[in-house]
């Protein structure tokens, strides 16, 4: 899972030992500039039409653009979890947005700013941090005032973050009598709408102003850029910009598509440096480099020993080769729990070629989040949907999707058309089918454990569970990967995984009945004993795929679950079925929150809200 490389750690051992002491002058100093819910589709340094960024441009003159850049998750806490670890969410158990509860990182093990500081630097964030995970003395100061100004030895070498807003999701909530056509400085007649958007006023507004934002962003860049200039440290100073995850119009911030992970990369090492940077100054690099890797990045340019617990491989300082970085093509990528919206989703995109494992099909995109929901681009599209006035490619948000997808970028980079159907296609399917799944179990994905599994088994060293329970793990994937096969071959299975003794397995193994539908009815009766099983979470998948198929009224179980068990893990679990079953299949429900046991959490409260809105 780790490429290795060789590292310069007798600076780091000197400085540890306390033989020498760390200067700027030694080390090059480091600064972050993310610009939040970013993908590369909006910048005319990528090849949009609109949405100038002078300082961006000429930060990549002098620098370096990353083509194939990827966060791994397309949301904010779990991505900067990841930058911040250099570790795989699902095999540490932080990749829940937004968290119930923050888990540990395995023994010993630290975000990456903690390593920097023992190595004598200065670490400062301003401001955002919004981790899954628990952290401990990462920072000598994270607030709206943090800088390397603050620091009481100017010599003293600095690690900066900084986050900017302005291109956040929220910036594309506004009331519809803020739509003011004269403000924009892009033309919404110009724009260009994606084939999955529908061509409306609202969507070409909306895509304008996000257009807009990028060059707010620069501009805050640029002022950076300047601070750094006029305090005479530019010339000794690596600074990295990127988008914190895709966005952030609709189908991309929380989605596993290119939009929501594909984001931009430039990095300028000043001349005095040039010897961790493997390319010539204004290369567009065309290797494929993942969030997992930048933390073991910055480390290898400080010169301080990477961690075996990260999962990322530096890109960038001593012992790394430009030739082998080139040559890598591979992306994976998670998604599951947005807010309270579940779904469990994997993508492995090698070269042109995107996989995506959809384990939960039945589950559409469009599956109610509120927080999205406030954007009116994303209403609209619901509202034209429930008309009937979308075609396929727009409509396609709104239904169950396909179990596994493939997709190829070059000549498809909105993920349109689905391939895994194309026996010309089928050998690339194959390969990348059984590349996700060797990754999921290779690195144990704690997802095949249901979140409040999760939280009871694993949160005290997830890494450590995971490895303990690897083969159960794998055996969960196989089970779930079922639905993968002809339903003829599965059913033997399928009927031996309903009867097992271990509760997950027939949890996924309903998953996978789900997943087939009306084709897995005549395991309805068997679905229907599990009603009463000793495990909410396998009742709760029994009514659900029972619902589905018009077998059984899935409100009496439901209620029930919801009455007696104190989880509010399971509540917001079981409210995701409500919202799906009463929204997609018509089914009716009449929730009272003081007869729900579980109603202190507050992700339950987001569902009773919408539920219980005036429709």
């Amino acid at each position: 899972m780790k490429r290795i490389a060789q590292f310069a750690i007798l600076p780091f051992l000197l400085t540890a030992l306390g033989f020498i002491t760390v200067k700027a002058a030694d080390r090059p100093n480091i600064v972050w500039l993310l610009s939040e819910d970013n993908s590369v589709h909006y910048q005319q340094h990528y090849g949009a039409k609109h949405g100038p960024t002078p300082n961006l441009t000429l930060l990549a003159k002098d620098g370096l653009t990353f083509e194939h850049a990827f966060s791994n998750s397309p949301v904010c806490s779990v991505a900067r979890t990841t930058l911040m670890t250099g570790m795989l969410a699902p095999r540490i158990g932080f990749q829940y947005h937004r968290k119930i509860t923050q888990t540990n990182l395995p023994p010993g093990a630290k975000m990456f700013p903690v390593y920097l500081r023992k190595a004598g630097y200065y670490c400062t964030n301003n401001v955002k941090t919004d981790y899954n995970a628990v952290n401990v003395n990462v920072w000598n100061e994270s607030s709206r005032k943090a800088s390397w100004k603050n620091r009481s030895d100017p010599q003293q070498p600095f690690f900066h973050m900084q986050s900017f807003a302005q291109s956040h999701e929220g910036s594309l909530h506004f009331a519809k009598p803020a739509i003011d056509v004269t403000s924009l400085n892009t033309d919404p007649t110009k724009v260009n709408i994606f084939p999955y958007h529908q061509d409306t006023a609202l969507s070409r507004y909306t895509a304008a102003r996000y257009h807009d934002r990028q060059t707010v962003v620069d501009a805050a860049i640029g002022t950076i850029i300047d601070r750094l200039k006029e305090d005479g440290l530019y010339e000794n100073t690596i600074i990295f910009y990127f988008g914190d995850h895709g966005g952030v119009l609709p189908r991309s911030k929380g989605y596993l598509y290119e939009s929501g992970l594909h984001v931009p990369l430039v990095i300028r090492v000043p001349p005095k440096y040039q010897s961790a940077n493997i390319w010539p100054a204004g290369t567009r690099v065309n290797g494929f480099v993942s969030f997992i890797d930048f933390a073991p990045t910055v480390l290898n340019l400080a010169g301080i020993k990477i961690p075996a617990t990260m999962d990322g491989t530096p890109f960038l300082g001593t012992g790394v080769n430009a030739s082998l970085i080139d040559k890598q093509d591979e992306a994976f990528g998670y998604a599951d729990r947005f807010d309270e919206r579940y779904e469990l989703v994997r993508s492995f995109r090698k070269g042109n070629f995107k996989y995506i494992r959809n384990y939960e099909n039945f589950y559409p995109d469009s599956l109610q989040n509120n927080y999205r929901y406030r954007m009116l681009s994303y209403r609209e599209w619901r509202e034209h949907f429930n008309q009937g006035k979308l075609n396929e490619a727009q409509s396609n948000f709104f239904k169950a999707k396909p179990v596994e997808s493939l997709y190829d970028i070059s000549s498809d980079p909105h993920e349109i058309h689905n391939l895994a159907g194309d026996p010309a296609h089928r050998e690339t399917l194959l390969q990348l089918r059984s590349a996700l799944q060797t990754h999921v179990k290779k690195t144990h994905d704690l997802s095949f454990y249901p979140e409040n599994q999760m939280i009871e088994f694993a949160i005290a060293d997830g890494a450590g569970f995971g490895q303990a329970h690897a083969t159960e793990i794998s055996t969960l994937v196989d089970t779930v990967d079922l639905a993968l096969i002809p339903f003829a071959d599965a059913s033997r299975k399928i009927s031996k995984g309903l009867k097992s003794n271990n509760p997950r397995v027939r949890y996924w193994t309903l998953t996978a009945c789900t997943s087939f539908a009306k084709q897995a009815a005549r395991f309805a009766n068997n679905a229907k004993e599990l009603l009463n099983d000793e495990d909410d979470l396998v009742r709760l998948r029994a009514t659900e795929f029972l619902a589905i198929i018009g077998h059984t009224d899935p409100q009496s179980t439901i209620y029930n679950i919801l009455a007696n068990n104190p989880s509010g893990t399971v509540a917001t679990i079981t409210l995701n079925t409500v919202v799906f079953l009463r929204d997609h299949h018509g089914y009716d429900f009449q929730l009272d929150s003081s007869k729900i046991k579980g109603s202190h959490e507050p992700l339950v409260q987001r569902r009773l809200e919408y539920l219980n809105q005036e429709n």
